[in-house]
Order: structure tokens, then C-alpha cells, then sequence
């Protein structure tokens, strides 16, 4: 399968989009009210001598347009300003609309007077009026490289409210500010800015969805914030929603992250950031835009550092214009990027397919929103556990019918499944698949609430040659604090006799195992128990795997878990499915993936989640070669989080 790597093509002297969202240390938001070139120019210098190249800029809403049918001109003279900077430096930008909404606080033009952003039809044509009169005004100036709409606009319109506006609604709304962009002669590419954190990604429908509003945008934008109660999760975080944003095939650019220092050390932050950087590349994301660039010290008594006073310390730089930790990372990154050429290199195919159920985005009549979250999270886990596996997936969509080339079809504590995906004819059901020779692996999961409870699609019985023994409505409890699941047999790369160990979590209605007899399966582990916790069924040239347990869901809802022993499971389902592991190495702790270049060279990125330096010795075809001096390399020694690149020769 061919994992998502989609890149921008516009002005190719700032690609790949590495930068920083942009307000001068002067003003915040409210920058453009008292513009100093100067210190603009001293911003830009520092970011561009440790290899950014682009920044993302912002009008502000109600000075920009400071009345319904005018722009304030002297602010547009300074924005003017700002960009010739951007061309001194060798620099791009990405101006954004409208921006009303910023750092915790809303901000409206004066004359809004309460209109609705998306259904108010007077408003809506002032925002295109406005999207078109600024285009006209700044889109051929060179160093514009793209253009984003709004800034978090689910934030600034009514997803915190009972009645988030309808996805229709919404697409219309898109469609105008779309088309004012281009109407007005901008070439660049454009983009929403709402975050993508609609349907697609989140399970939350806000009335924003990126295949709706892909035929009028030209890359799709992740703001990843969220936190997780386990590191190698948060880690990895950002690399699976860039995976999720990717549905429909448009360049993923990973439009906001970053964090307050007030919130970690200094030390961590710069883990962080080497973390998502190095982890949201291997997941798809062909750009990178920094939440933010500066420090706020000497603001703090305005609106909204008054009151959210840990925005002030979002800064890749101090409130001096002096480079944090983050920053030193964005530069180790950059290096990267140059000796890799990444432009021009791809992520290497994969065997393996995560399967998204069509359940995460798609609102089937009585199908509970609570389910989503669930979806989400075992993914999510299911995700960390094959980067602990070095085993590369892509994701693929029920909603868009599997995809017919994948030899290792893996649904982590999947819970429903449409009629269609278990039975229809076609190469794309798991069942012909499975008889076609790929290998289909689910984990059991009742759900976290009490409707419906147990598996939600036909014949579980039949696709895994076993009989189900639940009692109606009735969860059957996991009475383990933890789960030993020993192997009776030879399994892939498990020996027979080995046991492994997995955290037993969930509420009521999750933390719950599914009875089986097998009826031609057979059961390869069993728990304490001695009931069947893991069984293969055998069906034409290939074979379905169960496990009884919720796995992944058990994980996802622990604390400080990873790496937890599923990735066992899934190197042992890769070794029987016959899907590829380019390079492994003997730690879980660490993880390999690779990328390919045009030119037919491989790269080989090593990533740790452990908090001591490790040695290790990766496992590849042909040698590894250092980036340096090209000299062999056969032991990595990677310090704590560290990342480590290589060349891999055949």
C-alpha cells in the first residue's frame, strides 16, 4: 500500500514549509497598531539563521477591517513592510484572513454586531469581500507562498455551543472564501486554517469535513494540542492525526504544535518538539509551522496574556529575540531536511493496513457520537504499537472500502464494523481478503456503554471460526489485574510457551472478554484461565486472528503504558502475513521506519522513547551508512528521546 507523502509544489525556494506562526514580540496581535521594522527584521533573522524558511502571518480582523466596506490602508502599508522583510530574508509567508479568533480570546470588528460567521448572508459576503480585497492587494508580491482563510475558525464560531453549524453550511461557507481567493487572482496555494479537527480526524462533527471542502483547498492543516497520559502516545500524536488528516490525499502540513514553557522544562521542550518533528515526517506531514515564534513578556498585561498567562511562553524564542530549545530543534530538523533532500523523497510502501472503521466518521442512525472516542483512542494505540513493531502501515478507510493490496489487515479493539466491509464480494471484504491469503487481525472490545453492548457486525463467528458464548446484555468481566496471555504454540516470531503480559483498564462496559469455543479455529494462547485468549482460523490462502481481549483499548486507557507487549502481537501477525519490516531493531523502545528517494536512495530514521541513552543494532537490508562521513554504521548509540538518520545501502 502506498503511504500518504503528498508535497506542495508552489515556490519552491521556501519547500518544504518549515517556520513559525508569526506575531512580533512588540505587539501580539495587535502588532500592526505599532509595526517596528526594525525588531520585525531582527525576528525574521534569528528564525532564517536556524534554517526556517517561512512564517505564517496574520490579519487582525477588526483593524484590517476596521468598517464593512474599508481597508485600513496604512495597516495594509505595514503588512507591506512585512513581507519586503520576508524577501530581504529569503523567506515566505502564509497570510490568514480572518482572525478573530486567537490565544484564548475572541475578537470581533466592531460592526459584527452578533451575526452569524457562516449563515449570516451580509457577513459572509463581507469575509469574501475582505479575503478579495486583501489577495488583490499582496498576491504578487513574492513573498507570498500561500494563503489560509481563517484562524481556527470551529474556535471563533459555534463548535463550543449545542448546535455547531451543519457540515453544508459550512462547505458553502469554504466554498466562498475559496473562490474569493482565487477570483481575486491568488495562485498560491489556500487552505482553511481551521485546525482539522472535524469528523475525519477527531470523530466530532463541527460541521467542518475535509472531503467536503477538498475540492476547494490545496493542503490540509492539523493544530495538534491535545495531551495523553502516556509519553511515547504524546509523542506520537501528532504523527496520527497527520495519518488521519490525509483522507483525502492532499498535502498534510502541520499547520500549529508546539507548548508553553511555562507548562515543562526546557529540556523536555526541546524533546517534544524533536519528537513530533521527526514522528509527524514518518506520518505523512511535508510541512511544518511552529506554534509561535516568540515570547510575550512585555505583554503581559493585555488581552490574552492577562488571563492566559502561559501563552506568553509559546516562543521558540525569548522575549529578547534569544533561541529556546525548540528552536535548536527546528534547526537539527532543517539540517535533516537539506541532507535528505526531502522534496524529493516518499515514505516506502506498506503490507500493513490499519483500518479505520467507517463508524469514527460517519453518523449512522442511532450510532452513538460516545463510540467515536473509543474508535480514536484504540487507534490511536493500535498506531503506537506498530511503530514499536518497525512495522509500517497505512491507514485505510472503511468509508472508502478497504484497500485491496494489503497482506496484514489489523482492527485494534474494533468494536463495529459495517455489513458491507464483512460480507460484500468484492476483493474488499475482510473475509475475501482473508481467503485470498492476507491475514485479518481483530481485537474484541464491548464498547464503554452499556447499549449494544458486545461486537456490532454480522457473523464474528463464521469470519473467525469460533462461537461466541455471551449472555445477552451481559459484559463478562476481566477479573485480572493483569493479563497473561501464553502461547501453546509456535506464533510468527512468539515461541510456543512464551507468555506476554498486557494492562487490564476500561469502565464496566469495556473492561470485558469475549467467551469463544473454537469451531474451526484453532486457539494459539490462552489467559490464566486457560480460556482461548488468542485463535487462527485458517480460511483458504490465508487466515483471521482473534484476540478475545480489548487489547489496544486496555492500553490506550493506562497510564505511562508504553511500550506495552502488543507490539509482540503485531511483529508476530507481520512474520505470519508476510508483511515487510524493512528495518527493526531489538529494542521496543526504539523505532525504524524509512524513506525512499527519487533517486533510489533509502533513508533510515531511529527513533527512541527511552528516557536513558540506548545502544542498539538495527537489522536492515544491505549496510547503514552515516550521514557524515558515510562511514558503516552497525551499533546506534541514541541518546534519551534521541533520533539518529542513516543511510541504507543494498
Amino acid at each position: 500500500m502506498r503511504r500518504h507523502s503528498a508535497q506542495l509544489t508552489h515556490d519552491h525556494a521556501v519547500l518544504p514549509w518549515l517556520g513559525a506562526n508569526f506575531w512580533s514580540r512588540t505587539g501580539g496581535p495587535l502588532m500592526w497598531r505599532d509595526y517596528d521594522p526594525k525588531t520585525v527584521r531582527e525576528e525574521l533573522a534569528v528564525l532564517r539563521e536556524h534554517g526556517l524558511t517561512m512564517t505564517r502571518s496574520f490579519f487582525y480582523w477588526p483593524d484590517f477591517h476596521p468598517e464593512p466596506s474599508r481597508i485600513d490602508e496604512e495597516l495594509c502599508d505595514r503588512f507591506r513592510d512585512f513581507l519586503d522583510a520576508h524577501t530581504e530574508a529569503g523567506m515566505g509567508t502564509v497570510p490568514t484572513f480572518i482572525v478573530g479568533h486567537m490565544s484564548g480570546e475572541n475578537w470581533d470588528p466592531v460592526w459584527r454586531g452578533g451575526r452569524d460567521l457562516y449563515e449570516d448572508v451580509w457577513l459572509v459576503g463581507r469575509q469574501a469581500w475582505f479575503v478579495s480585497q486583501m489577495t488583490r492587494r499582496f498576491k504578487d508580491h513574492p513573498a507570498v507562498t500561500g494563503w489560509l482563510i481563517t484562524n481556527e475558525m470551529p474556535g471563533y464560531g459555534r463548535i463550543y455551543q449545542e448546535n455547531p453549524p451543519s457540515g453544508d453550511v459550512v462547505t458553502a461557507w469554504a466554498q466562498f472564501m475559496c473562490d474569493a481567493v482565487r477570483a481575486a487572482g491568488g495562485t498560491q496555494p489556500v487552505s482553511l486554517g481551521d485546525g482539522a479537527w472535524g469528523i475525519e480526524v477527531t470523530g466530532r462533527d463541527n460541521g467542518f469535513s475535509l472531503r467536503d471542502t477538498a475540492e476547494y483547498v490545496d493542503f490540509v492543516g492539523p493544530h495538534v494540542y491535545r495531551s495523553d497520559t502516556d509519553r511515547p502516545r504524546q509523542h506520537y500524536r501528532a504523527a496520527f492525526e497527520c495519518e488521519l488528516a490525509a483522507v483525502t490525499g492532499q498535502p498534510v502540513v502541520l499547520e500549529e504544535f508546539g507548548l508553553s514553557t511555562d507548562t515543562v522544562s526546557a529540556a523536555n521542550a526541546g524533546i517534544f518538539y524533536r519528537q513530533t518533528l521527526h514522528n509527524s515526517l514518518l506520518g505523512g506531514a511535508t510541512g511544518w509551522i511552529a506554534w509561535n515564534n516568540t515570547d510575550y513578556d512585555a505583554l503581559w498585561d493585555r488581552s490574552p496574556y492577562d488571563h492566559h498567562p502561559f501563552e506568553m511562553h509559546f516562543g521558540i524564542t525569548d522575549s529578547e529575540g534569544r533561541p529556546k530549545e525548540p528552536l535548536r530543534e527546528l534547526a537539527g530538523f532543517a539540517e535533516v531536511l537539506e541532507r535528505v533532500d526531502f522534496a524529493h523523497c516518499r515514505r516506502t510502501d506498506a503490507d500493513a493496513a490499519l483500518v479505520v472503521p467507517a463508524f469514527l466518521e460517519r453518523g449512522y442512525p442511532y450510532s452513538r457520537p460516545a463510540d467515536r472516542p473509543l474508535i480514536f483512542t484504540s487507534l490511536h494505540q493500535g498506531y503506537v504499537a506498530a511503530r514499536g513493531a518497525d512495522l509500517p502501515v497505512a491507514l485505510t478507510r472503511e468509508a472508502d472500502g478497504l484497500a485491496e493490496d494489503a497482506a496484514l489487515y489489523l482492527l485494534p479493539s474494533t468494536r463495529q464494523l459495517t455489513t458491507r466491509t464483512r460480507r460484500a464480494l468484492e476483493r474488499r471484504a475482510l473475509e475475501r481478503r482473508a481467503r485470498e491469503g492476507a491475514t485479518v487481525y481483530l481485537s474484541f472490545c464491548s464498547g464503554e456503554h452499556p447499549g449494544t453492548r458486545g461486537p456490532w457486525f454480522d457473523d464474528l463467528n463464521g469470519l473467525f471460526g469460533v462461537e461466541l458464548q455471551l449472555s445477552y446484555g451481559v459484559a463478562e468481566p476481566i477479573e485480572d489485574d493483569v493479563l497473561e496471555m501464553t502461547f501453546t504454540e509456535e506464533f510468527g516470531t512468539i515461541k510456543a510457551g512464551e507468555t506476554l503480559t498486557f494492562p487490564v483498564a476500561g469502565n464496566e462496559d469495556s473492561r470485558a472478554y469475549l467467551p469463544v469455543v473454537p469451531d474451526g479455529a484453532r486457539v494459539v494462547a490462552t489467559d490464566a484461565h486457560g480460556r482461548p485468549a488468542l485463535l487462527r482460523h485458517d480460511t483458504g490462502q490465508g487466515r483471521t486472528v482473534l484476540a478475545t481481549y480489548p487489547l489496544e483499548h486496555m492500553a490506550a486507557r493506562t497510564a505511562r503504558v508504553n511500550p506495552e507487549q502488543t507490539h509482540r502481537l503485531y511483529a508476530a501477525l507481520a512474520e505470519i502475513a508476510g508483511a515487510a519490516r524493512p528495518v527493526t531493531v531489538d529494542s521496543p523502545y526504539v523505532a525504524a521506519d524509512t524513506l525512499v528517494h527519487e533517486d533510489g536512495r533509502r533513508f533510515v530514521w531511529l527513533v527512541s522513547q527511552s528516557g536513558t541513552e540506548l545502544t542498539v543494532r538495527p537489522s536492515a537490508d544491505g549496510t547503514l551508512h552515516s550521514l557524515d562521513d558515510g562511514d558503516p554504521v552497525r551499533d546506534v548509540t541514541l541518546p534519551p528521546y534521541g533520533v539518529r538518520v542513516l543511510e541504507q545501502r543494498r
